[in-house]
């Protein structure tokens, strides 16, 4: 049976759910732990210097910062110096591979690279052919595989699509990849997988992996220093852009998520589950990306079109009279929702959930969206 979550202490320890508002876009942004808050207070407050220092406010703080990082190696599978807080991941390639239909922070900085450096630069698209192609694009090892050289330097994809909610067999492309071309790097970018799920990069078989800290914790990017020795992975990538009172905050995150994966899992399962149950049994409801409610393919990000409607006029109609939170439009992921989807500038419509969120907030959803959606036959 799996571990259920202590909801008491869950909605407890995020502050802003007290209040009436459901919030029901966390996939652009999770509401924040008290205790991440009260971390980054007490840095600013009581050990806000110079990292490096030998003074004793010096020393606490460059504590509080190693351990910061030590934190978040653990929490992906990784070692100290195996991880970057704060960086860019551009590197320089001679061929890269991109995904099709990914968020355009993975995509825009290597078509602009590629073009800069006048590199080969392929587009790995979904197959067409599959089933429910048209309404669930996916990115598969096998459509890859053609694609992929001797040169390749780079494939780009992410962990789960910020519009679909869909999980992608990050550990059979990787596989994929090497074992055409052990030289490639593969670089996924988790920002909409992170939240829902543990993660271990080592089992992934991934040689860049990139994450806003969960939940709602993320770094600040900074300009680096040109005479920086890079000595370092940190050094080469990390371009001083950790900030320090938030790095300080990553143990608070940790803690929080420390025995609570199979819970959250369960738990978002029921909440998708509910959803999609209505969303697919409407005739008049496209839901985009996988159908299924199954935790194994799928986080709770689900994207629908309602036929008749524009998606800016559901979500503002929503808002005129409930207190649920949600949006519409492309969500920065433009190239896959009018290149590949083929709809109009307003896009999708987003409910993207949390394990903080409840089941009876999801059904009051459901409930207030049919009597939204009644109006117009």
């Amino acid at each position: 049976m799996a571990a259920t979550l202590d909801f008491d202490k869950v909605r407890g320890s995020f502050p802003a759910l007290t209040g009436e508002q459901v919030y029901l876009n966390n996939a652009g942004g999770s509401q924040t732990l008290g205790t991440v808050a009260e971390r980054i207070r007490d840095y600013l407050l009581k050990t806000n210097v110079q990292l490096g220092a030998t003074y004793s406010t010096g020393r606490k703080s460059t504590d509080r910062y190693n351990e910061g990082h030590a934190a978040a190696a653990k929490y992906i599978g990784a070692s100290r110096d195996e991880i970057v807080l704060g960086s860019s991941t551009t590197q320089l390639f001679r061929n890269l591979i991109v995904s099709a239909i990914d968020h355009e922070a993975n995509i825009a900085p290597w078509v602009g690279l590629a073009e800069r450096q006048k590199l080969v630069l392929k587009w790995w698209k979904p197959n067409t052919d599959g089933p429910n192609a048209d309404t669930n694009p996916k990115l598969l090892a096998s459509d890859l595989v053609g694609l992929l050289t001797e040169k390749t330097r780079l494939v780009t994809c992410t962990h789960a699509s910020n519009i679909f909610g869909t999980v992608h067999n990050i550990k059979a492309i990787a596989s994929a990849v090497h074992s055409r071309n052990p030289k490639t790097m593969v670089c996924v970018d988790a920002v909409a997988y992170a939240p829902h799920r543990n993660i271990d990069v080592k089992d992934l078989g991934v040689d860049l992996y990139s994450f806003s800290c969960p939940p709602a914790l993320s770094n600040l990017v900074s300009l680096g220093h040109f005479f920086n020795l890079h000595a370092t992975l940190e050094n080469k990538l990390g371009l001083a852009g950790a900030s320090y009172e938030l790095v300080h905050a990553i143990p608070a995150v940790v803690e929080y998520l420390d025995g609570k994966s199979e819970g959250i899992v369960a738990h978002e399962g029921q909440l998708q589950r509910t959803l999609l149950a209505w969303l697919n049994a409407r005739a008049n409801v496209t839901v985009w990306g996988e159908r299924s409610a199954d935790v194994a393919v799928r986080v709770p990000t689900v994207s629908f079109t309602v036929n008749g409607w524009v998606s800016k006029e559901v979500v503002e109609a929503m808002e005129a009279e409930s207190e649920f939170g949600f949006r519409w439009g492309s969500f920065y992921s433009v190239r896959l929702v009018k290149d590949v989807l083929g709809l109009p500038e307003e896009g999708v419509i987003r409910v993207s959930m949390v394990h903080y969120n409840t089941v009876d907030e999801v059904r009051r959803l459901v409930a207030a969206m049919d009597k939204v959606l009644g109006r117009r036959k």
